[in-house]
């Protein structure tokens, strides 16, 4: 659906004694499904025996009951949702990454992109070793393991490899008698932590995931904050922690996350809703109804009405139950995956002037489409507001936009955007308004590369994007 895709969704769970934790991990996965829709997997952890299943496809497809109780009981777990991005959507790449290692046994499971992983990946190579996938959780996974040989615990392994590391990287590592959680320097990406009444602890990428699962919000963990769960409770290391400045991708507040999540303390929900009243001072528009495309658009939609008192309106119609494995009959026809997935509603739209607010353009293919929707359903005037700045540049850190030649912000003006889509007129949030989404005092710093061109880390010295490096994928990417 010409959509940017995150990389990956993650969830771990510690409990006080031996209990069924599977179930509350795919609770969990599945409110995250949103995260990554190509793979997903449980590791199980009973007193140091690791039951593990992944497999490409659907949380809901992957798991069945059968397979769930299979993984037995024991006292955590961990889970990972995938979407690729460099990688092919193979199974071998699905997660928890397990691993045997003189010293024991962990799994790993990771959400972000390792700046550096071409240079790691060589440098662990010329030291002899063998990779089984393309993913950079396998790099981590051997830097933990050889810092491992030589540390008095895995906590203290994590923290020394993660030192070697650049980039995004929310990481959930599991040992026989532990539960490990860290987030990156900058804090690129979310990572929160709960409890359930129970004493269990959760981690996930999101909020609505330790609701899925019975646990109440604690707090995000702070950028380069490592946790430590054992039977002796939670242990905060924050060695890493205010070294470097934040940069949460903000695009977690206009697209990634679920709206019903909490992100830095900031409700996903209202942030949005914070784009639409921007978009309405910035970008007015002379129309009789405001409607947003389902589901991401929808809050903006409802701040863009509030602020320019534009009556809101239910514009489209969108069939849940067809996901992104969706074939259209016959062959791959785009315009039809549209019209099946979206029907607008015509009572709504005929007639009437109508100001379509999307979470973004990417390509613009799709909402062209959908502009051909309300034009068809009667609309007179379509104007489009875009509650994220124009896409100028690529993302190095878990989002697969990695070619400039796939954006069309970054190739045409705005008014040449506009004859594309065959919208009236069309708007895009200022993005010095990006800063005050989550946070109107303008007190937080985020990663706003993609909209600005300006990147909170040095780019990877091959001068490719990460992984994309043809000596370890040759295949073509482009943004779906």
């Amino acid at each position: 659906m010409s959509k940017v895709h995150e990389e990956c969704g993650v969830f771990g769970i510690f409990c006080p004694e031996k209990m069924d934790v599977a179930p509350s991990v795919y609770y969990g996965l599945f409110a995250l499904q949103h995260r990554g829709q190509e793979s997903c997997g449980i590791t199980v952890n009973d007193d140091g025996v690791f039951s593990t299943y992944k497999d490409a496809g659907l949380v809901n497809d992957v798991f069945t009951a059968d397979i769930i109780k299979s993984l037995g009981q024991g006292n955590m777990a961990i889970g990972h949702v995938r979407y690729s991005t460099a990688e092919e959507s193979e199974r071998i790449n699905a997660q928890p990454i397990v691993v045997n290692h003189i010293k024991g046994k962990m799994a790993l499971a990771q959400n972000g992109t390792m700046i550096n992983y071409t240079e790691l990946r060589e440098e662990l190579e010329l030291e002899g070793a063998i990779f089984h996938t393309r993913s950079d959780t396998e790099v981590l996974s051997y830097l933990i393991t050889q810092e491992r040989i030589n540390s008095q615990s895995i906590e203290e392994a994590v923290s020394k490899a993660v030192d070697r590391v650049t980039g995004a990287c929310s990481l959930l590592v599991m040992s026989p008698a532990k539960l490990i959680a860290y987030r990156d320097k900058k804090g690129f990406r979310p990572l929160c932590y709960g409890k359930t009444v129970d004493g269990s602890y959760v981690v996930a990428s999101e909020s609505c995931a330790l609701d899925a699962a019975g646990a109440h919000l604690i707090r995000e963990l702070e950028p380069g904050e490592i946790l430590v769960f054992d039977k002796e409770g939670v242990r905060s290391l924050k060695e890493h922690c205010g070294k470097e400045k934040c940069a949460l991708c903000v695009f977690e507040y206009i697209y990634f996350a679920r709206p019903d999540s909490i992100i830095d303390g900031c409700s996903v929900h209202m942030a949005r809703r914070r784009a639409g009243q921007f978009l309405a001072q910035d970008c007015p528009a002379d129309a009789d109804v405001v409607i947003g495309v389902p589901d991401s658009g929808l809050d903006a939609a409802l701040g863009y009405a509030q602020q320019s008192g534009i009556p809101y309106g239910l514009g489209f119609i969108k069939n849940k139950y067809i996901g992104r494995t969706f074939i259209a009959p016959g062959q791959s026809n785009r315009e039809d995956k549209v019209r099946i997935k979206l029907n607008p509603v015509s009572e709504t739209v005929k007639g009437k002037r109508v100001v379509l607010v999307d979470d973004s353009i990417v390509r613009g293919t799709t909402c062209a489409r959908i502009v051909n929707l309300l034009r068809e359903a009667g609309a007179t005037e379509v104007h489009m507001r875009s509650s994220a700045p124009p896409f100028i540049d690529i993302c190095y850190y878990g989002t697969d936009i990695d070619s400039k030649d796939s954006l069309i912000a970054a190739n045409h003006t705005i008014d040449e955007i506009a004859k594309i889509l065959n919208v009236d007129s069309l708007g895009f949030l200022n993005p010095e308004h990006v800063d005050k989404l989550a946070d109107p005092n303008g007190g937080k710093t985020y990663c706003d590369a993609c909209f600005t061109g300006k990147f909170p880390t040095e780019l990877p010295k091959s001068g490719k994007k990460f992984k994309f490096d043809a000596k370890i994928s040759d295949k073509k990417l482009t943004i779906e």
